[in-house]
């Protein structure tokens, strides 16, 4: 299998070559500085490199808080056996052939397995992101937590948290490929301030799933990672597991599924405010439902028990356990896990703090109408179609639309092309373009000067005229 992975590598670089025109480097540097800082090594933080580099933009570096080969939810708290999407998106892959994981799924197992694979093993996806890590040779520097953004000029002056302690370095754009607890942080409902930590963890947070055998486990929530939490505890032996769920009835509706196409990928940035508020107002408002093979690995569990219109009205810590007031019931527990997503708020990041005072929201740019409000909404920064963040007053902070977000506080702003696989070639070609165009009109000057004074022959020409001389001599 390696010797077939390797042939693929050497593919992908085969194919990279044919279309490498032009391959002059042409942003015009700024001494030590980096031009682009990607902040997240996960399938975002790589593909956002690969197009800046297919841009010619090299002076790039990614930084991920994470050890090496293990960048994003794939190996650390996803719970999940396989990946929720369909096999079949090109992802990261930025529509290069050779490059999917089609290709690399293939290319060890042959073309009957993929045709027999339903959808692709979280491992096994970690393991082809970081065969696409290193076939590209993107520079990733691990174990390096983002702790601070200031502007120092033109620039921004980027702190990190590393093993030896702090370090600093300038930048003159920053792209946050930070996903879903990226745009703010876990969701934790006010209630779980009065119960000891040991007694609860959120699914983003390592949890002992070996401990909790013959333990009894409840988890809050509907969505995926609640049920994978559920699955994964009973999988581990706990006692009992209930999942209790707010709603009445378990949603059925997946409103993403409708905006799966070419036009809204590309375009959603360029609709209308009115338009784009009313699109997130109905994603908001309908949960995801779960996938029915993430509910079907707790279905075969007779300790299992779901509870629908079961949402927390008190929690007592006692010595036998967290004592749980449901509507119509009292439930006690061992130990819970919270389900609750993730909540995007930019003053929930410590890394924002410098410039949070001037970043403009949607709450700041656009009224709905009377009767459409909606605060989750209004909370997110309002962003540039370049998924730049906005100054609130002009001219405060010109430093910010050098701050780029691809995670899910653009969402509202951009659509649903930054974070997610399904439309990401196009959410990440976006970017890279409007980073491009920056740097381009930032030096427009010094280009249109270099190119007044350009007077170097062309090669073409000064070898036809040698070949004319040395036919007439």
């Amino acid at each position: 299998m390696t010797e077939a992975l390797d042939a693929l590598a050497a593919r992908v670089r085969r194919e990279l070559e044919i279309f490498a025109y032009p391959p002059r480097d042409w942003v015009l540097p700024r001494g030590e500085a980096l031009d682009v800082a990607i902040i997240g090594g996960g399938q975002s933080g790589l593909a956002i490199a690969f197009a800046l580099r297919q841009a010619r933009i090299r002076n790039i570096r990614i930084f991920d808080q994470g050890e090496a080969g293990h960048e994003g939810p794939w190996v650390t708290f996803a719970r999940m056996i396989t990946l929720r999407t369909v096999k079949e998106l090109p992802g990261p892959a930025m529509k290069q052939p050779a490059l999917a994981y089609r290709s690399w799924f293939v290319a060890q197992h042959g073309e009957a397995a993929w045709e027999a694979l339903v959808r692709i093993p979280r491992e096994d996806w970690m393991r082809y992101l970081n065969w696409l890590r290193e076939t590209l040779d993107l520079p990733v520097e691990n174990e390096s937590r983002l702790i601070g953004i200031a502007p120092e000029g033109e620039l921004l002056r980027l702190t990190f948290q590393r093993p030896g302690g702090e370090e600093s370095l300038l930048a003159r754009k920053v792209v946050l490929a930070t996903g879903l607890l990226g745009a703010g942080g876990p969701n934790i409902p006010k209630i779980m301030a009065q119960i000891p930590r040991h007694r609860w963890a959120h699914s983003s947070e390592p949890v002992d799933f070996a401990a909790l055998a013959g333990r009894r486990v409840v988890v809050q929530g509907g969505g995926a990672s609640a049920w994978d939490n559920a699955a994964t505890a009973l999988e581990a032996g706990a006692a009992s597991v209930e999942l209790h769920i707010r709603r009445p009835e378990m949603p059925q509706v997946n409103s993403l599924r409708w905006m799966e196409f070419e036009g809204l990928f590309r375009h959603f940035a360029e609709l209308d405010d009115l338009s784009r508020w009313r699109i997130m107002a109905r994603v908001f408002s309908l949960p995801m439902p779960p996938p029915v093979d993430t509910m079907a690995r707790c279905e075969p569990f007779s300790n299992f028990r779901r509870r629908l219109g079961a949402p927390w009205l008190g929690l007592r810590d006692t010595p036998e356990g967290v004592r749980i007031a449901l509507p119509d019931a009292e439930v006690e527990a061992d130990f819970l896990i919270l389900g609750t997503g993730a909540v995007t708020d930019p003053a929930a990041r410590p890394e924002l703090a410098a410039v949070l005072p001037h970043i403009q929201r949607w709450a700041d740019a656009f009224t709905p109408p009377p009767g459409e409000e909606m605060p989750a909404i209004a909370l997110h920064p309002y962003l540039t179609p370049g998924f730049a963040l906005r100054e609130k007053t002009p001219g405060a902070c010109p430093a910010l639309r050098h701050i780029h977000l691809y995670n899910n506080a653009a969402l509202p702003s951009m659509g649903p092309v930054c974070g997610g696989l399904n439309g990401m070639p196009q959410g990440v070609e976006r970017l890279a373009d409007a980073i491009a165009r920056d740097f381009m009109q930032q030096d427009a000057a010094r280009y249109v000067a270099d190119f007044l004074n350009y007077e170097a022959p062309d090669p073409v020409e000064l070898e036809a005229a040698a070949r004319r001389a040395q036919a007439a001599a």
